[in-house]
């Protein structure tokens, strides 16, 4: 796919998703990275758009330059947006010692600290998070809990992947050194990239994983 059809797949896509106001968003190819520019009305929006870029066939990378600008109804005050993501952590049902995050928030910019015990517990107060108004942007910096049995976890995430129909499992290749778990081989899409991805995550004790998987149309050149 060239970068003019890209281009106008990427920009049809977003004006067919009703959450986005796409008149505010520029779209620029060049050799399959994307770059999102202009603004958005929420985090949560400038996510939505971040997701459905990164699921399209034919984008390599993306450079997110999109800007959060919160309508006046939307402003908080940090304090506020402070004690609602506390609530929001609280009721959580997969944050599971909501006490052992730490909240500080300049400007609407969220910065989460502290440890939980699995990846998906991190990607959760994640999503929790960027759902709520007035929040601009959101570092999360939550540590994983390490207990880790390198062999244990070769063995989960490769049998995760084999059971994933939108992955070759045989295109990856698995590397683990205590808690850090490093992927190098050859995906097809942006997508398969991240579900193996999120199958390295999903293994228990899991710290650190290392994407070095290329995307198809990358290998040119390139040698792993």
């Amino acid at each position: 796919m060239n970068d003019l059809s890209l281009r106008q797949d990427i920009i049809a896509e977003l004006e067919y998703e009703p959450s986005i106001d796409a008149a505010c968003i520029g779209v620029a190819v060049d050799h399959g990275i994307v770059t999102l520019s202009g603004h958005v009305r929420s985090f949560m929006e400038k996510h939505t758009v971040e997701r459905i870029v990164r699921g399209m066939l034919g984008v390599r990378a993306i450079a997110l330059e999109l800007e959060v600008r919160l309508p006046e109804h939307q402003s908080r005050s940090d304090d506020e947006i402070a004690s609602r993501v506390l609530a929001v952590l609280a009721w959580a049902a997969t944050v599971s010692n909501p006490r052992d995050i730490e909240v500080t928030v300049r400007r609407g910019f969220v910065i989460l600290k502290g440890m939980v015990d699995w990846h998906f517990q991190r990607t959760a107060a994640d999503a929790a998070v960027r759902q709520l108004a007035g929040v601009t942007g959101l570092s999360n910096q939550l540590e994983i809990r390490r207990s880790v049995n390198r062999f244990a976890v070769t063995r989960e995430i490769e049998e995760a992947l084999r059971r994933n129909i939108e992955i070759d499992p045989d295109d990856i290749r698995i590397e683990t050194s205590g808690s850090q778990v490093t992927l190098r081989g050859s995906v097809r899409t942006l997508r398969e990239r991240a579900l193996a991805e999120r199958a390295a995550w999903s293994a228990r004790g899991v710290t650190v994983v290392e994407d070095r998987l290329l995307v198809d149309d990358q290998l040119d050149g390139l040698s792993t």
